[in-house]
């Protein structure tokens, strides 16, 4: 079992999607991802496999939550900075989780 102080080291906070791109150097179909997460972090970057139920109009202007104290990694040339958070849907591709209501860039989830 999880303690809550185990649960407060996830730093996840909402973020905007500014601008997406396909990952041409990906083995498989995958968005490079600029995400806006407001004054304190700035805009960073998350790669993923969500070409299935997104096309890159779809996410711009979305909002989305995402874990931003995991450590950067490179997927396919890209710099992943970021962990977009999801749940996969009953074909098995990823859907994301967002707020219900607008709320500000940057917000810690708890």
């Amino acid at each position: 079992m999880l303690t809550y102080e185990d649960f407060e080291k996830v730093d996840m906070r909402v973020g905007k999607i500014i601008k997406v791109e396909r990952n041409e150097k990906a083995r498989k179909p995958s968005y490079k991802m600029w995400i806006d997460l407001g004054e304190e972090l700035g805009i960073l970057q998350s790669s993923g496999q969500y070409c299935d139920n997104y096309t890159p109009e779809d996410l711009v202007n979305q909002l989305v939550i995402c874990v931003v104290n995991f450590p950067p990694k490179r997927i396919a040339g890209f710099k992943s900075e970021v962990l977009v958070l999801g749940a996969k849907d009953q074909e098995g591709n990823v859907v994301f989780l967002k707020p219900e209501r607008p709320v500000p860039l940057g917000e810690r989830i708890f």
